[in-house]
């Protein structure tokens, strides 16, 4: 969504961002020139009351705007936004029909990204049906619903009535300027980087979320050290999120304090990347990770979890290995294999950057959305 509106040609669109409080992305965006509408009380978790003041809120904003296209990005936006937008539109009829010659607003066109289905999530059979549900009836409330891989779309084509709203539209990644590897290593661990004298650095960027699978890496790293000199490798976690705790606990048990470090969120991670020998992404759910993306363009040997979009990106065992997810014998086993070849790390890490410059570019990703905001212009229906 970020780089959507700060890449999205001025002349063209004029862009204003509504999101929940203001916090990193208000700051972001306002620096990038980009106006934000903040609402207060749109938050991530769901509660009747704080939601119904949204929608309301929601509402009132797409009434001052006049939007021609509304875009909704996350489930819960998706679904508030969704139906606000109707209810706009509904506003548009009735209004032009009491005053066609004087009206000058126009139903706005209702677009949703779907960054990956909720329902993939680790979760109760009733509430995956739930969910399945509420991910049906938001795509219900848009015109178009936009899907970031071919994985999502065989999952969206498979709602009843709404093949046609579905369209795939790839993540792209825009240039990154990476920090020097030994600089990138004093930045992640100051003051500890000769200390940790190690001859191999694996890394993961991920929310502390179950959905990333930390643990197994962690456990995979345990695994790995019991099978090699522990004085030839740290892992690094960038990120923050609720399993911090567990995880922290979880590395205490396996007694890895001085091999694994949670060292939190940290502004412009990816230009960091060239820290790590080999980066870990043992997603358990996902849409199409910008951080591999990432990952690519800095040239690093990835091992991933062959969900969601991710086997879109990497080929495996030719532009990186691809592993079960919730197995930390086989991102062992992987990582085992990169450190007897090293000839493969290289070779893994130069493949996957040609694949993602060529066909993950941000140029690409904002002139297909744009196309379809245009497209869509002159389409809108209540």
């Amino acid at each position: 969504m970020y780089d959507l509106a700060t890449n999205l040609p001025k002349a063209k669109f004029d862009v204003a961002v509504i999101m929940g409080g203001a916090g990193e992305l208000g700051e972001k965006l306002t620096g990038a020139g980009i106006r934000g509408v903040h609402i207060q009380r749109l938050e991530r978790d769901m509660g009747v009351i704080n939601d119904t003041f949204a929608f309301f809120e929601l509402l009132k904003i797409f009434l001052r705007e006049k939007p021609d296209i509304v875009h909704l990005n996350s489930s819960k936006a998706g679904g508030l936004g969704g139906l606000a937008g109707r209810i706009y539109n509904v506003f548009v009829f009735l209004l032009s029909a009491l005053h066609a010659s004087r009206s000058t607003l126009h139903a706005a066109r209702i677009i949703f990204t779907a960054h990956g289905w909720a329902f993939n999530e680790e979760r109760t059979i009733a509430s995956k049906f739930i969910i399945r549900c509420a991910s049906w009836l938001t795509v219900a409330l848009s015109h178009t619903t936009i899907v970031v891989s071919d994985y999502d779309r065989n999952q969206a084509e498979r709602m009843l009535f709404f093949k046609h709203k579905i369209i795939r539209i790839h993540n792209g990644v825009k240039k990154i300027k990476f920090i020097a590897k030994n600089t990138a290593r004093e930045i992640l661990v100051p003051g500890q980087t000769t200390s940790l004298s190690k001859t191999l650095w694996i890394g993961t960027v991920a929310e502390l979320h179950n959905n990333k699978g930390l643990s197994y890496a962690i456990k995979a790293v345990k695994k790995l050290e019991e099978k090699m000199d522990i004085e030839k490798f740290i892992y690094v976690i960038i990120g923050e999120g609720e399993e911090r705790t567990a995880l922290q606990n979880l590395i205490q048990e396996m007694h890895l304090e001085n091999e694994v470090f949670l060292i939190g969120k940290r502004e412009g991670a990816s230009s960091l990347l060239r820290a790590f020998d080999i980066f870990i992404l043992p997603s358990i759910k996902e849409g199409l990770p910008y951080v591999i993306l990432e990952a690519g363009v800095a040239e690093l040997p990835v091992v991933a979890s062959a969900v969601g979009g991710i086997p879109e990106i990497i080929q495996d065992m030719k532009s990186g290995i691809l592993v079960k997810s919730k197995h930390e014998d086989e991102i062992t086993l992987a990582l085992e294999f990169l450190l007897a070849n090293p000839q493969k790390q290289a070779k893994f890490g130069e493949t996957l950057k040609e694949y993602v410059v060529k066909n993950f570019s941000i140029e690409k990703m904002v002139e297909e959305t744009s196309m379809l905001y245009r497209l869509n212009e002159n389409k809108a229906r209540i």
